[in-house]
């Protein structure tokens, strides 16, 4: 069921809901219009003023916004409060350009932490657990929102942020971590790194949030198996607010929204047209709560659909699926759209453990693929000829799930760096090569 301090909104009707986002998202506007220079004139250069934004209904008249538009906005161009109304910032990574910064008010926090303590509780979590928080701590957003979240619950908190891999093992055998939350390629890590230290019997966690990065299906179950846990999804992005704009319930097949604070829409990528519950296509929020650092119709590139069917678990909120991979995740290859879940899902089907890496290059004038998998310690003992047909079983699989041939290139175990944080899945060479 619902959290038990948050279920009016969780199970509030859709015509209820609707009522409350039309009235926040007027308002919204008007907040935006007036503090954000850079948004008003976005919208000044559309024709669109305030006053005609009543509700859901007219949020196709706004223009959308991207990372683009924040980097040229760095740093305050996009703050709708004064800087001395702010209480915290965080930041993306800035691997693929300059960073992102996010601003937070009190109250902004406060909304974040409600979020996450919902996706807390949705995973069985109370105040008579122990929430291990192994995202990273800092700038990054994933350890501060668990945190917030665990404390609003009333679970025990340990801030473990991430790496140090042996203590983090040791906390959770000595303090009887129940509830792990992390990136899900450094579950499978801690939870391969445990079986070689023999110390699985002593293991008592029931539960996983992971997210922050994508995941297949099938690494799910993977994680679920080696633990003894169920793993659940969770979603977010620093510019929007941090983990906690989705979660997954028991039923695990997607994430409800919490559209009390988010608008989600899916658009055509490329149109923009926004498309109809069940379609797949870029999803774009858009926040009608948060004060310091509000985006309105931020397209996230993540592909994914979204559905209003009935959920078991009671809860009435709008449900997005885990998404397939980002658009600016995705490979190009040979005119192929390629993204690496589908080639986890491939190497785990075949037996391997999710620690891969994808090498594209462009050799005379044509991309080239190489996937780099490791080879578990028992397949490395296996003799050559079973090697052989291993390798040649991947090789037909992914060309049967992507439509182009690929290199599969078994590598000792171990020989793929492990990630505490973000996995690193794919070494790009092209470049500008031509």
């Amino acid at each position: 069921m619902a959290s038990y301090y948050e279920q009016k909104w969780e199970t509030m009707s859709r015509d209820e809901m609707r009522a409350h986002q039309d009235k926040l998202l007027a308002e919204q506007v008007r907040h935006v219009y007036a503090n954000v220079a850079y948004y008003r004139d976005l919208m000044d250069g559309k024709g669109v003023k305030p006053g005609d934004i009543h509700g859901v209904d007219d949020l196709k008249l706004l223009p959308f916004i991207s990372k683009d538009d924040l980097r040229e906005a760095y740093p305050y161009g996009m703050l709708a409060v004064p800087l001395s109304d702010t209480v915290r910032v965080q930041s993306t990574s800035g691997t693929t350009g300059k960073r992102v910064v996010a601003f937070y008010t009190q109250e902004d926090i406060d909304l974040w932490d409600r979020c996450c303590a919902r996706a807390i509780v949705a995973a069985g979590g109370s105040n008579k657990d122990v929430v291990h928080v192994s995202y990273g701590y800092g700038l990054f957003t994933g350890g501060p929102g668990l945190n917030g979240g665990s404390h609003l619950v009333g679970s025990l908190t340990l801030p473990m942020s991430s790496g140090n891999t042996e203590r983090q093992i040791q906390f959770m055998t000595d303090l009887q971590s129940t509830i792990l939350c992390c990136t899900p390629s450094y579950a499978a890590f801690l939870a391969e790194t445990i079986h070689e230290m023999g110390l699985r019997g002593k293991i008592k966690l029931k539960a996983g949030i992971f997210g922050a990065e994508a995941w297949s299906e099938e690494m799910r179950r993977h994680i679920e198996q080696r633990l003894g846990i169920r793993a659940y999804d969770i979603y977010g992005l620093t510019e929007i607010s941090g983990p906690g704009v989705s979660f997954e319930c028991e039923e695990q097949t997607g994430m409800h929204v919490n559209e009390d604070h988010f608008i989600p829409e899916i658009i055509n990528p490329i149109t923009g047209e926004v498309l109809p519950d069940g379609e797949k296509g870029e999803l774009v929020f858009t926040s009608i709560s948060k004060k310091a650092f509000p985006l309105l119709r931020y397209r996230t590139r993540d592909i994914c659909v979204l559905s209003r069917k009935a959920c078991s678990c009671g809860r009435t909120l709008v449900k997005m699926a885990k998404p397939m991979g980002r658009s600016d995740d995705m490979l190009i290859i040979r005119g192929v759209n390629v993204f690496p879940s589908q080639i986890e899902t491939v190497l785990i089907n075949c037996g391997f453990e999710a620690n891969y890496q994808l090498v594209v290059d462009r050799v005379n004038y044509s991309d080239t693929l190489e996937v780099r998998v490791e080879l578990t310690p028992e397949m490395f003992s296996d003799e050559v000829r079973k090697l052989e047909m291993r390798e040649r079983e991947v090789v037909d699989k992914l060309k049967s799930m992507l439509g182009i041939a690929a290199k599969v290139t078994l590598v000792q175990p171990k020989s793929i760096t492990r990630s505490e944080g973000k996995a690193v899945r794919v070494i790009d060479n092209r470049g500008g090569k031509l």
